[in-house]
């Protein structure tokens, strides 16, 4: 199936050549915007499968359009597109509800395998930027937690979740335990209802919390 696309950038330049070059490697782009309101009030209409977010959109922020977005549009992912690196932009991002992170110094194919991987659900970061997020996930782990009980999982979900964990794609998921990619999506969809969740990346924090990146 074709993925849809929406482009959200400031820069007149920029978002056009991006849409120019998605559309030839076959995307369709639906819509572009140029801050932050335009994005979510378009995304509502037009329901992309993946939003490339910029940050920097004046008085409506990338962070808060992505958090927005993701809040409203269950079948919306958000993949940020910035010419920032830095640590704390990339772990907002994450927090919004940003699925990955990408640095606009990435070449035109990385673009268009991170926005692919994207709409199949996998975390996608520029190469340093995803242990980052997760070495941050696991400092906040050692920080004391509330005794809730944890939410009911099946055994298939906890073996999904375990696999997420150790940064398997849903692909390389499925064929480890020789189910289908659709099946792997429903458990990961089931899991996030569950723990109420946002995205993989959210998810990938959950499970390395609660030990499931250890081999037993």
């Amino acid at each position: 199936m074709t993925v849809s696309v929406m482009i959200v950038d400031d820069h007149p330049i920029w978002r056009d050549g991006v849409a120019r070059d998605l559309t030839e490697h076959g995307f369709d782009v639906r819509a572009t915007a140029a801050d932050g309101d335009a994005a979510v009030r378009i995304a509502r209409t037009v329901r992309p499968d993946v939003v490339l977010m910029d940050l920097n959109l004046g008085e409506t922020s990338g962070v808060d359009a992505t958090r927005t977005i993701t809040g409203e549009l269950s079948g919306t992912r958000v993949l940020v597109l910035s010419a920032s690196g830095e640590h704390t932009d990339v772990l907002e991002a994450v927090k919004a509800g940003a699925s990955g992170y990408l640095v606009k110094s990435a070449s035109v194919q990385e673009l268009v395998d991170a926005v692919r991987r994207t709409a199949d659900g996998d975390p996608v970061f520029t190469a340093g930027l995803a242990g980052m997020v997760l070495g941050e996930y696991r400092r906040m782990a050692e920080a004391p937690q509330g005794a809730e009980p944890p939410p009911r999982l099946t055994e298939r979900e906890t073996e999904v979740l375990r696999l997420v964990a150790k940064g398997l794609t849903a692909r390389q998921i499925a064929d480890r335990l020789v189910i289908s990619h659709r099946t792997v999506e429903n458990h990961v969809q089931s899991t996030l209802r569950k723990l109420q969740l946002h995205n993989r990346v959210e998810l990938a924090r959950y499970a390395i919390e609660h030990g499931l990146d250890r081999d037993d």
